[in-house]
């Protein structure tokens, strides 16, 4: 049954509204396709946030003018089916392409989005565009980079003060040692050559010496 002419301006201007806000559309004939196959496929549409009407090519054009979708004016012959992505941009190429591989009747004819209009050639790499909750995902993946690399670069100076700090102190432990050692060694060889002029101190001689290197010893500890 023919529109009524306001009919046809109300639709014209539904179209425009959404085009206006739409992400991206897609045109597909559907010669050949039941109404129970269309009303199937809108309420896919629908699930998928896409806008999906059945519009003569007459009014369509009208609806694109001065609209990001004014370049598929041109490209609109047959009877077609508009798919507008509402919230995605790949979703009504996502719609499209899973309806028409259980039907063939249903045959993508051009994709827009960004003010230009592609081949249905392109409709698989429209598809494959990310959802919005992939898009947030990496966009909140590349904030969190900088971030990342913020806080490991903040606390750079910090682990280089404690690694020097540790240096610092396994340096001094090992000069103290090596001090001490020295002193044994120097200490013990002084004592057991006065032993040759006092052979009676020099038992309590060597007690003095290891008495003071056990206390060396505990500071370095």
């Amino acid at each position: 049954m023919p529109l009524k002419l306001e009919d046809k301006k109300a639709l014209v201007t539904e179209v425009q509204a959404v085009a206006r806000t739409a992400l991206s559309v897609v045109a597909a004939e559907y010669r050949g396709l039941t109404v129970t196959q269309i009303t199937g496929l809108r309420a896919k549409a629908r699930a998928s946030g896409v806008w999906l009407r059945v519009v003569k090519n007459t009014l369509a054009r009208r609806a694109v003018a001065g609209t990001a979708y004014e370049c598929i004016a041109g490209s609109l012959h047959g009877p077609l089916i508009l798919a507008f992505s509402r919230e995605d941009p790949g979703a009504a190429a996502r719609v499209v392409r899973e309806f028409a591989k259980g039907n063939e009747r249903l045959v993508p004819t051009l994709v827009a989005l960004g003010g230009r209009s592609y081949p249905a050639s392109d409709l698989e790499r429209v598809a494959s565009l990310p959802t919005r909750n992939e898009a947030l995902s990496m966009l909140l993946g590349v904030c969190k980079a900088p971030v990342a690399r913020l806080v490991r670069t903040l606390a750079e100076p910090h682990a280089k003060l404690v690694r020097t700090v540790a240096a610092v102190k396994d340096a001094r432990a090992a000069a103290v040692k090596r001090l001490v050692s020295d002193l044994e060694h120097n200490l013990r060889d002084a004592v057991q050559r006065s032993m040759r002029f006092n052979l009676d101190g020099s038992v309590a001689s060597l007690a003095i010496v290891d008495h003071y290197l056990a206390q060396a010893r505990s500071e370095t500890r």
